[in-house]
């Protein structure tokens, strides 16, 4: 009898270590996610299977966004900055969703500038509705005097080191947040 409640007590502890407490939500069992083909800031063509290995975080946006993306990649350097070590098992990817304003040129002088391990990615039209298909995001152009702004979805997916999304964090969660995720994730 002392055997099986043994047995029960461990398995009980077992079992609530096994599934990880994320700070952001859990969309482990969720339809979001996939592989892409796009090209980084340096010219060269990448798809999410260029990773494997890493923890991913994707975030979408554009060089001209006033608060959201620089916000954003501040807190990612924070955390990256939070993470010592193991940050370099981790790669940022942003995602523009204005191709249209940010040449490769301009992706290479702006998503570094947060943090050199940083990667500024961009597609054509058809390339981008698809990972946005595949990471239920929404972008969309709205007119703002002779210019315009991108309205865009404002949350950061965590894709672990086998390529399938776990987690999405929302906007302005904070560094604290990204690095206490992203430490979840690498310690599996």
């Amino acid at each position: 009898m002392k055997k099986i409640i043994l047995m029960t007590l461990l398995l009980i502890l077992l079992g609530g270590c096994s599934k990880p407490e994320f700070k952001g939500a859990d969309i482990s069992n969720g339809p979001i996610g996939g592989d892409f083909k796009l090209t980084d800031h340096h010219g060269k063509p990448r798809s999410l299977q260029d990773f494997k290995g890493k923890v991913v975080v994707l975030f979408f946006g554009f060089t001209q966004c006033p608060e959201v993306c620089p916000t954003t990649l501040s807190e990612l350097k924070s955390a990256m900055q939070q993470l010592g070590e193991k940050a370099n098992r981790v790669q940022v990817l942003f995602v523009t969703v204005d191709p249209e304003r940010d040449s490769q040129t301009i992706l290479a002088a702006y998503v570094p500038a947060f943090d050199s391990r940083f990667i500024g990615l961009r597609g054509n039209d058809s390339q981008l509705a698809d990972i946005a298909q595949k990471y239920k995001i929404i972008y969309q152009k709205q007119p703002q005097g002779d210019s315009y702004t991108m309205d865009h979805t404002a949350g950061s997916y965590l894709i672990d080191p086998e390529g399938k999304t776990r987690v999405m964090i929302n906007y302005g969660a904070g560094a604290a947040v990204f690095a206490h995720d992203l430490d979840l994730l690498l310690a599996e």
